[in-house]
Parts: structure tokens; sequence; C-alpha cells
């Protein structure tokens, strides 16, 4: 099992290593805006839509790597002062009873939604915005695809130290 948690966790972290250069991407895609609108007065929906989609690429494809690096937000009132065995326990068990079921209706939920804007190939309601919406409503699967895998990873690595607790 511990292999497992290995290979999934060298998946989020090469998947959020690439996508965090998205956020390079995104100040340099903000610059250009910033610079053609005011230094030229030329404006671009396409390049300000682009901007929204790398922000969302940045959240959405990012998510699994920020759940492996412990970086999500949480109420730390009581976890703190609980033993190790006791932290795994609660891990475990959010990760099962929220995490887990959370991204499985999350991939419920979203499924027509996507499926619809793919079958019509959505694009942008403006005609010089981009047609690519579908592809970024897709990211919506793969963000719960990826906290998923990351979830079981997180999931084996509490088993691990509540087995090593014990012992």
């Amino acid at each position: 099992m511990k292999k497992i948690s290995t290979l999934l966790d060298s998946f989020s972290e090469q998947t959020g290593k690439i996508f965090s250069w998205l956020t390079v991407l995104m100040v340099l895609v903000m610059a250009t805006i910033v610079v053609l609108r005011y230094v030229f007065q030329l404006g671009s929906i396409a390049l300000q839509e682009s901007v929204m989609y790398i922000n969302a690429l940045i959240f959405t494809l990012g998510a699994a790597y920020t759940l492996k690096e412990n970086g999500h937000v949480r109420v730390d009132i009581f976890y703190s002062k609980l033993k190790q065995r006791q932290q795994a326990m609660v891990d475990l068990l959010g990760t099962l009873i929220f995490l887990i079921p959370s991204t499985a209706f999350i991939s419920w939920v979203s499924w027509g939604y996507v499926s619809v804007s793919w079958r019509i190939k959505e694009g942008s309601p403006e005609s010089s915005g981009l047609a690519y919406v579908y592809l970024l409503k897709a990211t919506i699967i793969m963000l719960a695809v990826l906290l998923f895998l990351q979830g079981i990873s997180e999931a084996i690595k509490a088993i691990n130290k509540i087995r090593q607790s014990k012992a």
C-alpha cells in the first residue's frame, strides 16, 4: 500500500509543479493586458478570458498538490493538541467521510454539465472570446479525480500512521 501512496504522491507532486508555472503565465498575460490597454489603448476579450482560464486551471489542477502538501484550510483548534495516532484517525475519517464522497458528488453532479458543454463544443458568449469553454469545464471532473487519487494516498498514509503507533 505504501508504494501506491508514494506513486500517487509523486503524481500529485509532478502535476502540482507543472501547473504551478501557470501562475507565472497568468502574471505575464495580465501584464500584457495592462500594457496593451494603457499604453496602446487596445483591448482583447480573449486575453482577458485567458486570465480567468489560467486562474481556474491553477485551482482545479493544483488542488490535489495542495492537499498533498497539507496546504488546505484546516480549523486547527483541537487537531494540533492530538497525539499523532489521533491526528491520523481524524485524517482518515475526514478523507473517508468528507473527501471521497465529495469528489464522487462533484463528479456525479458535474458530469451532465460537462458532457453537454463538450457535445456542443461550448465557446465564449463573446464573439471575440475563447472557443474552449468545454475544455475548461472538463477540469471540474479532473479536479474531482485528482483529489480522489490524492485522498486515497492520504488515507493510506493515515492507516500506516495508525498501524505504526500501535506497535
